[in-house]
């Protein structure tokens, strides 16, 4: 089931008509989403950290944490909007959703922005390629050095941001909507790399199998990554009570048996701080 990063969001779950009357609400506080019994994340629909389901089921290790940590909160749902990476922010300080969780990965300008959680899922980045990688592409310098090389990356997010700042021309990175969509681009040469977290990468080309794609893993030169629940400025008292609950299934094994089902490690998220991650440059 393709959803388009690009259209308007799309409102999920059961709670549908709630979370449209709840939309123009100004309080994220605990107990306005006990009160309307859930929480409206936002997710990018990349399989493994978001995914939703051809029956409209939202998944994914990043909103299956969200759902534990909510319900030890006592808000026993969440309802899911898809949105392009660049667009999570905006909406989430203009009250369309009361969370983002959906491998927003954090980085100082992001922490200035938002209230992180502690980390949840850690990443690395990744390249899928034409099989054999005809123009030897294993960093972003390798595609800014070429001049006929074309990297697809998601709007907004953070690959779109690394190819630029290593030097690749605005012309030469191409914004993709969604993740079936950069596969088909390269499956026809539109692009010469896609560019994702390795695990992203590496569900997008498992569910092409095509022979003809290979993925290159980690990118040179790229750092590994963490991404938390993000929150508004002015709702820490929510951000803080979601940390509390965060570390305790963190610390009962819980989050363990939730993200590394789908290929994550505990032990990354729970080696690195909030702190240090938003310091990082």
């Amino acid at each position: 089931m393709r959803f388009d990063r690009l259209a308007r969001p799309l409102l999920l779950g059961a709670s549908l008509s709630l979370a449209l009357g709840a939309a123009s609400a100004s309080a994220a506080d605990l107990e306005a989403l006990k009160e309307q019994g859930f929480a409206r994340i936002a997710i990018g629909n990349e399989p493994p950290f978001t995914a939703v389901k051809a029956d409209g089921t939202v998944s994914g290790a990043a909103p299956d944490v969200a759902r534990a940590v909510f319900k030890r909160l006592g808000v026993p749902d969440v309802v899911a909007s898809i949105s392009e990476y660049g667009a999570m922010i905006p909406g989430l300080q203009a009250r369309r959703f009361d969370a983002v969780t959906a491998g927003l990965f954090m980085k100082p300008e992001r922490c200035s922005a938002v209230s992180y959680s502690e980390p949840i899922l850690c990443d690395a980045e990744a390249f899928a390629l034409k099989a054999g990688n005809p123009l030897k592409l294993t960093s972003y310098k390798d595609v800014a050095d070429n001049p006929n090389a074309k990297i697809g990356a998601p709007g907004g997010g953070t690959e779109e941001r690394l190819a630029l700042e290593a030097g690749v021309p605005r012309d030469r990175v191409i914004v993709v909507p969604d993740t079936q969509s950069g596969i088909t681009m390269l499956q026809q040469g539109r692009i010469d790399v896609y560019s994702l977290p390795v695990l992203s990468i590496n569900a997008a080309v498992k569910t092409a199998n095509d022979p003809q794609i290979e993925v290159v893993a980690p990118v040179k030169g790229a750092p590994v990554y963490c991404d938390g629940a993000a929150f508004r400025k002015q709702d820490t008292a929510l951000r803080d009570a979601f940390d509390k609950e965060l570390a305790a299934i963190k610390a009962s094994g819980e989050f363990a048996k939730i993200i590394e089902p789908y290929g994550f490690s505990a032990a990354a998220a729970m080696s690195t701080t909030r702190e240090k991650l938003c310091a990082a440059q």
